[in-house]
């Protein structure tokens, strides 16, 4: 991924706050964008929250077997270790994108904003590159 892009991933409701309150330092998936270290996040809250609530940095990205990386990872993702087998199960790779630098809009983005704004836009399932010239922030976005 380009340093002129960022990437939207849809989250949860419940694990979004966990990422806002910083008890959430982990975001787990199975597949993964093409992202790397320094890269954009904007998280996007899906059902029934449906807005664009903040963005963070990557730290790091940990590529492991899912048994591997619960021993890196697991108090980190805010998730329990039966909620991550069930998530993890059939996978033979996981992947751990660290957060870092965490930024919470002080007034969240709804998806009504968004369509109208970026014509075209549909929530996505997982994760969808975003061009950074359509990227731009509140400058008083909250930690």
């Amino acid at each position: 991924m380009s340093s002129q892009n960022a990437v939207l991933l849809s989250i949860r409701p419940k694990y979004a706050q966990k990422i806002f309150n910083g008890t959430k330092t982990v975001e787990l998936r199975r597949t993964c964008p093409r992202v790397q270290k320094g890269n954009l996040v904007l998280v996007y809250v899906s059902s029934p929250v449906k807005a664009l609530a903040g963005f963070f940095r990557i730290s790091q990205i940990i590529k492991e077997t899912p048994a591997r990386l619960w021993r890196l990872v697991g108090p980190d993702a805010g998730i329990s270790k039966a909620e991550f087998d069930n998530y993890y199960s059939g996978a033979a790779i996981g992947f751990g994108i660290c957060i870092d630098r965490v930024r919470r809009l002080n007034n969240p983005v709804s998806l009504e904003w968004l369509k109208v704004k970026w014509p075209g836009f549909l929530p996505p399932q997982s994760f969808c590159y975003i061009g950074r010239p359509k990227v731009r922030f509140d400058s008083q976005a909250a930690r």
